[in-house]
Order: structure tokens, then sequence, then C-alpha cells
């Protein structure tokens, strides 16, 4: 039993090393894309060795003063560790777009007001890549802002970058979004442009490049996405295919993002539509029984922690489909509850949220501590959707 001990503790930490250096050359890519933009690179989250206390008083109840509290304590940290010089960066976008999110009745007017300042130190516009997702995912929260108010320079840089992207792009067969994190960082801002000038070309556009993505990484029998090409023929011990939860998640994201700026009468809407419901009918099977979901959805045993940022991405997903009558309420809202519950073991006392997988490609290690502020920008979503229908 000790020399299984011993391999066991060993293998744990040749995966904590691997997944440090997958990380670490993950920051190093993204380093030298905002040194591009003269702005200096902060890092989007952090492991603890010694762990504060749980918080204790978070209800899992699913009305509005327990949940304000729940979304409040974790803005309200992670806000204060936001860094000095404003990130554009994508781990930052999917933050900015959680706390777009956040309700007036936890706080919203003033989170709102933290994201103009840092639309003002960014001059509105994005990274400096054209044609890569990473860059464009910083404008969600960008034409939020312009939806409540109306100000050109919110809403002209990013037009711009669209515009030189089809462009270059507009008739293209490669994949432009070809790993499926993009699918959350790009097709919402197409569509929100669209919705913002109601000019179709966008939604043309971002409709053509899913299904381009779609046909190289969507499996039509697991109805899940695969991360990349070089996904499509791995496999997890238990022998069935790779398929992260984080990726998955900000699929999901994506579609209800997408969904969320579409017109009604949108041509587009039933296809996006009956795609959330194919990958919300699998995930909910493979929830787990503290409610939150693996690094690997299709074999949740070989992985001994849950990943918050994929779970809370698909409770987001979840609860909008519900909120909107997509999704059966009778069968989704209880896995929305649970989940909820689940992601709330992982505040601690001081507001931090743990349990994040840190910058990576693939599913991996990471420690109890392990938050990254993508993972709260798709809690404070999860949070504001459940919200948006409580009592």
């Amino acid at each position: 039993m000790k020399r299984l001990s011993l391999v066991r503790s060993n293998a744990r930490a040749v995966l904590h090393g691997v997944a440090a250096v997958v990380a670490a050359c993950m920051v190093l890519a993204w380093q030298a894309s905002a040194q591009e933009q003269h702005i200096k690179p902060a890092p989007p989250g952090d492991s603890l060795d010694v762990p504060g206390p749980l918080a204790r008083d978070l209800s899992p109840k699913l009305d509005r003063r327990h949940l304000a509290r729940a979304i409040t304590l974790v803005a309200d940290w992670q806000l204060a560790r936001l860094p000095a010089e404003t990130q554009y960066d994508w781990t930052f976008a999917a933050l900015y777009a959680g706390y777009m999110a956040v309700p007036d009745g936890a706080g919203g007017a003033r989170y709102r007001k933290a994201m103009y300042d840092v639309g003002e130190a960014l001059h509105w516009s994005p990274g400096p890549r054209v044609e890569h997702a990473d860059d464009l995912a910083v404008g969600q929260m960008y034409l939020e802002q312009y939806a409540l108010q109306h100000d050109r320079k919110m809403l002209d840089p990013i037009r711009a970058r669209l515009d030189a992207e089809i462009a270059a792009g507009d008739g293209r067969d490669r994949p432009l979004w070809w790993w499926c994190d993009a699918l959350f960082m790009a097709p919402p801002v197409f569509a929100d442009v669209a919705r913002a000038t109601g000019d179709a070309r966008y939604l043309d556009f971002m409709d053509r490049q899913w299904e381009i993505s779609s046909k190289l990484l969507y499996d039509h029998t697991k109805h899940l996405y695969a991360r990349d090409a070089s996904f499509l023929d791995k496999r997890e011990k238990n022998g069935e295919k790779i398929f992260w939860s984080r990726g998955n998640g900000w699929v999901m994201g994506g579609i209800v993002r997408v969904l969320q700026a579409l017109p009604a009468d949108s041509p587009l809407r039933p296809k996006y539509v009956a795609l959330l419901q194919a990958m919300a009918a699998e995930v909910i099977e493979v929830q787990g029984k503290d409610g939150l979901w693996r690094p690997g959805l299709l074999d949740p045993a070989g992985y001994p922690l849950p990943e918050i940022s994929g779970s809370a991405f698909i409770t987001y997903a979840l609860a909008y489909g519900v909120n909107e009558k997509i999704l059966d309420r009778k069968t989704y809202w209880p896995v929305v509850e649970h989940a909820w519950a689940g992601m709330l073991t992982h505040v601690y006392a001081d507001g931090r949220l743990g349990c994040i997988q840190p910058v990576g490609a693939a599913p991996g290690a990471f420690s109890e501590t392990s938050s990254y502020v993508y993972g709260v920008g798709a809690y404070l979503m999860a949070g504001a959707e459940i919200y948006r229908t409580a009592k």
C-alpha cells in the first residue's frame, strides 16, 4: 500500500509539473502578443500553497438575496486584483464579459463603470492580431457598453477590425477559428456588431466560419467539440475521446451570446438553438455528484478535481436555455441548481474562486486554490443568468 501511495503521489507531481510547463508556455506566448501592443502583461491568475478558509456564509438557495451575496463576494475580490495596466487579453476579456452581466441588484452599475474605465484605457481597441479570436474577445464588453451608451468610439475600432477580417478571410475554406474556445471569443463579437449596425454581412461571415469550425471539430455522435484537430484521435485512459470541459463550456457560452444578439426572426436561430440543445443533453449525462464537471468530460474518474471555468460556462448556458424556454425546465433546472451549489463550495472566505485550470490547451492537473480570471468571468455570467429569473 505504501508503494502504491508513493506511485500515486509521484504521478500527481508529474501531472502538476506538466501542467505548469504548458501554462508557462502559454503565458510566454501571451506576453509576446501583449508586447506588440506595448501593454505590460499581467498574469491572469495563480495558485496558493496554503489555502485560506472556505466561505461558510454562502447559501445555495436560488433567490436574489443569496445569489447577490455569492456574486458580489467573488466579483469584489477579483476587481480589487485587476492589474494596474489594463489588459486586452482573452483571459481578461472573459472576466470583463462577466462583470457586464452582473445585475443591478448585485452591484452591476458599479462593475459596468469599472468596465467603462477599462475600455477607456484600451481606447476601445482590440488586440493587435488581425484574424485572431484571442485579440477580438474584448470586443464583447465594448459592444455591451455601446448598447448602453451609443457612443461611436466604442463601436468604430472593433467594426474596423471585423471589416479587415472579412476582407482577409471571406471565401476561405480553412478554419479561421481552429480551436473550439474561439467560438466564444469571436462569433459573439460579429453578432453584436451585426445587431448594432443592422449589417447582415457580419452574421453571414460569422455563420460561415462557425460552420467551417464545426465541420472540423464537432462530433455528431457525442455532440461535443474537440479542442482542435490534434485531438480528433486522442483518447482518455478509459478509451473515450478527449472532450475538454472548458473548451466545450466556452462553445456553449458562445452559442448563448450569439443567440442573445440574433434577431428573433433570424433564419440562423433554429440551428444554434438545436446545437445548444444537443450539447446540453450530452453534458448533463456526465455531471459529477458534486454538481460540477471534470476537465475531461467523458472520463470523470480520470480527474480528481472538478474544473470551475468549464462548469460555470456550462451552467451559464443551461440556465439561459431554461430561461429562454429552449431547454425543458424540469430536466435542466435541477442540474443548474446542483452546479451552482457545487461552485459555491470552491469560494473562499475572502472571495477567491478556486479549482480553475490554468491557461492551457487540454485537460490537465491543477490545485484546489488555482484561480484565474476567465473562470471568475464564467462564474459571474452563470450567477447573473440564474439571478435573471430568480425570486
